[in-house]
C-alpha cells in the first residue's frame, strides 16, 4: 500500500511537470499560448505583437546581452537617505524634463542583437539632456557603438552594457538617428523589419550582420567624425536596492538595465508584466525611465527597442522591488562630459 501510494504521488508529480513543460515548450506566438498567459494571471494583458510565422532565429536575435563579468568592476552608486525619503510614489521623467524629447523615443534594433548598444545610447542621449536641464541635445549613434567597439562583445551577436558605457567614456560616440533618417553623423543602417502586426516592412529573418566601422560621417552631415564625438565623464553601476535605483532615475535620468526575457514577454500589450509561462530566451538590455503603481502592482517603466508597434507603444512595465527576471541587478549609468565645441 505504501509503495503504491508513493508510486501514485510520483506519477501525479511527473504528470504535473510534463504539463508545465508542454506549456513552456509551446510556440509562444500562437493564439493558444497568448490565451494561456491571460488565463493564468490578471496583472498584464497578452496579445499579438508578432506574426505567428516569425522565425525563431529573429526572436532570439532580439535578446543580445552577453554575460557581463565587468559590472562588479564599476564603482557602485548609492544615494542619500534624505533623497530616498522624498521620492514620490510615481515618477515619469517626461514630466520633470519636458524639454527632453528623446524621453518619448522608441528605437528599433531590427534583426540584430544590438539591444546592449541601444539601451546604452538611449540612456546617454536622455542624460545629455537631463544633466543640462533640457538645454543641450545630442542623439548618440547606436550604429557607432555597435560597429566600432571591438571589446564590447560580438556586435549583432550580443554585447555587454558595462563595456558600452566604458567605450563612451574613453573613446566617445558620434551622433546618429534611426534607419534612413539622415540624422546626425552615423544613422543606424540596419533596416527595421516586420516583426510586428500590422505592418508593411520587409520580413524578418534574423541574419543581420554587424555593420562595418566607418570613422566618417554621412556626406550630408557637415561635421568631422572625430569632432562630432561626445564623451562620458563618469560611468558607474547602481545599487540593486529598489530605492537607490529610484533615486538615480529621479536625480539624473534614465539608466540601462538588463534582464532575462521569457517567451511570454513577446506578447506583452499593457499592465504590469510578471513572468507567467514560457522558456527563457536570453538576456536583454533596455532603458529604464521611471516607476509607479498600477492596480496595486509596483512597476518600473521601460522603453524597449523593438519599435513602437510592440507592446504599449514600444514601452512596457515590469514588476518592481523583487528583482523580477533580474531587472534590478544590472543597472549601468553615467554622467556626460560637456565640452564647448
Amino acid at each position: 500500500m505504501v509503495a503504491s501510494r508513493a508510486t501514485f504521488v510520483a506519477l501525479v508529480c511527473a504528470l504535473a511537470l510534463a504539463s508545465a513543460n508542454v506549456e513552456d515548450m509551446q510556440n509562444p506566438l500562437t493564439d493558444e499560448f497568448i490565451n494561456l498567459i491571460n488565463t493564468k494571471q490578471n496583472s498584464w494583458k497578452a496579445g499579438r505583437n508578432f506574426p505567428v510565422n516569425t522565425p525563431l532565429t529573429h526572436i532570439k536575435k532580439l535578446t543580445g546581452v552577453l554575460v557581463d563579468t565587468h559590472l562588479s568592476k564599476l564603482p557602485k552608486v548609492e544615494h542619500e537617505v534624505e533623497l530616498i525619503a522624498s521620492l514620490p510614489e510615481n515618477f515619469d521623467p517626461r514630466d520633470k524634463w519636458p524639454n527632453c524629447p528623446t524621453l518619448n523615443e522608441v528605437r528599433d534594433q531590427g534583426s540584430c542583437g544590438s539591444c546592449w548598444a541601444f539601451g546604452a545610447v538611449e540612456a546617454m542621449t536622455d542624460r545629455y539632456c537631463t544633466y543640462s536641464n533640457g538645454t543641450k541635445h545630442f542623439h548618440f549613434s547606436a550604429e557607432d557603438l555597435l560597429s566600432c567597439c571591438p571589446v564590447c562583445g560580438l556586435g549583432c551577436n550580443g554585447g555587454m552594457p558595462t563595456l558600452a558605457w566604458e567605450y563612451w567614456k574613453h573613446f566617445g560616440l558620434v551622433s546618429g538617428g534611426s534607419y534612413n533618417s539622415t540624422q546626425g553623423c552615423r544613422p543606424y543602417e540596419i533596416p527595421p523589419c516586420e516583426h510586428h502586426v500590422p505592418g508593411n516592412r520587409m520580413p524578418c529573418n534574423g541574419d543581420s550582420k554587424t555593420p562595418k566601422c566607418h570613422k566618417t560621417c554621412e556626406s550630408s552631415y557637415n561635421v568631422d567624425y572625430h569632432k562630432d564625438k561626445r564623451y562620458g565623464k563618469h560611468v558607474y553601476s547602481v545599487s540593486s536596492k529598489e530605492d537607490h535605483i529610484k533615486a538615480e532615475l529621479y536625480k539624473n535620468g534614465p539608466v540601462e538595465g538588463a534582464f532575462t526575457v521569457y517567451s511570454d514577454l513577446l506578447n506583452y500589450k499593457n499592465g504590469v508584466y510578471k513572468h507567467t509561462v514560457g522558456n527563457a530566451l536570453g538576456g536583454h538590455a533596455i532603458k529604464i525611465l521611471g516607476w509607479g503603481v498600477e492596480n496595486g502592482n509596483k512597476y518600473w517603466l521601460i522603453a524597449n527597442s523593438w519599435n513602437s508597434d510592440w507592446g504599449d507603444n514600444g514601452f512596457f512595465k515590469i514588476l518592481r522591488g523583487e528583482d523580477h527576471c533580474g531587472i534590478e541587478s544590472s543597472i549601468v549609468a553615467g554622467e556626460p562630459l560637456f565640452v564647448e565645441v
